[in-house]
């Protein structure tokens, strides 16, 4: 009998072998169609053991099948389940429309699957194994299912709009010709895409990929000795959270789910950079407990990433940089020793609007981590942190990192402007500390009373004058702009003329930084 004769009926075509006649009235009847031995070791489909022709398909049946197949038995809806078969040639269904449900579980296919926009409801690829997915622009009803399967030249998802969820758990992915293991650029999924456990060997590429709910790679492993980025998705949107964050091994661990006591956890692990530049994240970016394997020129990037939350608690990566150049986010959750230090953090523009951190996080460490973010002088990483502390309440420690922003920028001043710098800061720490000058004036004020009480002061003109009043005649020389009447009436001489003049130029320093320090303050820092 030809292809195609018989199939209105349901007739079975001549030319099946046993396998594929199994298959084919499976098929029809809509049941799962099992050819495994029973035999774990034989039966996996990753492993060595061949797999004979009792077990053994054609890839130009199964599409047969799933573009024009028999019509299903009375009471029955057709769908292909394959449990344990080898599939050989190439599943080919580009361009074509799948309309029976197909799930493969434990299958081994011999050439890649082709489904180019190809149209599906559902489809579930499980713990299968696979050389090539090309799936460029192909969509799905529902979801597309590809958990614990090996591809051994890479996925592509170019392009491709996934209904429901898109599930990679458990998968492992080997790069392609280009380098990369998965190429899904410009995909949309209607809601999550789970990829807990996976292991990418390769450039994971997401770039301008959709994502309607969350995205999970919790427990991932991406590692990427061949070029600088093991993820790379920039313009990224996902309007959950994306989590970069451990994973319950074993098999009753829900996907998703959060760990319970006691469980064994796989943390997210990534050999080499990360590229989330523009991303726009709904909830959150959830890096807990993540680590990060960078060579020098490799990077943790999120310039201009949004989010309503920051959560930076993985392990401080030994090399490379964390970069969050114009990042805007509403919570930064972060634990002090999950920073890089000096010269491995950018944040020039990083705005913040809270700060909640998960640990000890004192003032001290928090001022060494913005000096870390500034290997030159940059006021503004100081004034985004003194803002977030005022709006919280916190006056006094705002004050301190005004101070401190003082101090750093002295050091960038010429040798006149520093010693200058330095003086304000001795006096009234750049009137950040407006008391300082109180105390300055009351010390003066004194010495200056006791030393003038022994002073020879023969008035100025032989007429009326005022009493000799020494602590008057000091407070008069300290306060530059208010006359007391003393100063005008009396002569000094030698060194008393020398002390009054010192005293003078005390008060105006005095004046000058408390008027300094009230400008920066009215100024708000």
């Amino acid at each position: 009998m030809t292809e195609g004769a018989g199939i209105r009926n349901g007739d079975l075509p001549d030319d099946l072998n046993a396998a594929e006649a199994g298959m084919w009235q499976a098929f029809r009847n809509g049941t799962v169609y099992d050819l495994s031995s029973g035999d774990t070791v034989v039966d996996d489909p990753h492993g060595g053991h061949p797999w004979g022709p009792e077990r053994t398909v054609r890839a130009r049946i199964v599409c047969w099948l799933l573009l024009d197949g028999p019509p299903a038995l009375a009471g029955r809806v057709s769908s292909l389940k394959l449990t344990g078969v080898q599939v050989s040639g190439t599943l080919d269904l580009a361009g074509g429309t799948v309309v029976p449900y197909v799930e493969m579980k434990g299958c081994r296919f011999e050439r890649e699957i082709l489904l180019p926009e190809a149209r599906f409801t559902t489809a579930r690829f499980v713990d299968c194994s696979v050389p090539r997915l090309e799936a460029a622009r192909v969509h799905t009803e529902g979801d597309l299912h590809l958990p614990r399967c090996r591809f051994h030249n890479g996925v592509r998802l170019t392009d491709a709009h996934i209904g429901t969820d898109l599930l990679m758990n458990q998968a492992i992915v080997y790069r392609d010709r280009s380098g990369r293991s998965l190429a899904a650029d410009g995909m949309t999924v209607g809601q999550d895409l789970q990829a807990d456990l996976l292991e990418s060997h390769g450039e994971l590429s997401l770039r301008s990929a959709t994502i309607g709910v969350s995205l999970s790679l919790r427990g991932a492993r991406l590692a990427n000795p061949y070029t600088r980025l093991a993820l790379n998705a920039p313009q990224l949107t996902v309007e959950r959270t994306l989590y970069l964050t451990p994973a319950g091994v074993g098999a009753s661990v829900l996907s998703g789910a959060t760990p319970a006591r006691g469980t064994r956890i796989q943390r997210f692990e990534c050999q080499g950079g990360i590229r989330l530049d523009d991303g726009r994240f709904g909830d959150a970016v959830d890096l807990e407990r993540a680590r990060f394997v960078f060579t020098d020129d490799q990077e943790l990037s999120l310039r201009r990433i949004q989010a309503p939350e920051l959560r930076f608690l993985g392990e401080k990566p030994q090399r490379g940089k964390v970069v969050l150049s114009g990042a805007r986010v509403g919570n930064l959750v972060d634990r002090a020793t999950a920073w890089p230090g000096p010269g491995s953090l950018h944040m020039g523009g990083f705005v913040y609007e809270n700060l909640v951190p998960h640990g000890p996080f004192p003032l001290e460490q928090r001022l060494e981590w913005v000096a870390a973010a500034t290997a030159e002088y940059n006021p503004e990483p100081y004034e985004r942190l003194a803002a977030v502390l005022r709006t919280g309440g916190e006056d006094e420690d705002a004050r301190e990192v005004l101070l401190a922003k003082q101090r750093r920028r002295r050091e960038s001043l010429p040798l006149a402007a520093k010693l200058w710098g330095y003086v304000q800061d001795w006096t009234v720490a750049y009137g950040y500390r407006p008391g300082r000058a109180a105390v300055w004036m009351a010390v003066l004020w004194a010495a200056g009373s006791v030393a003038f009480a022994h002073a020879s002061h023969p008035p100025l003109k032989g007429g009326d004058h005022p009493a000799w009043n020494p602590a008057l005649f000091a407070l008069d020389l300290l306060l530059p702009v208010i006359d007391l009447g003393q100063v005008g009436f009396w002569q000094l001489r030698g060194g008393w003329q020398w002390l009054a003049a010192a005293m003078v130029l005390l008060g105006w320093i005095l004046a000058t930084t408390v008027a300094a320090g009230a400008t920066r303050l009215l100024r708000r820092g």
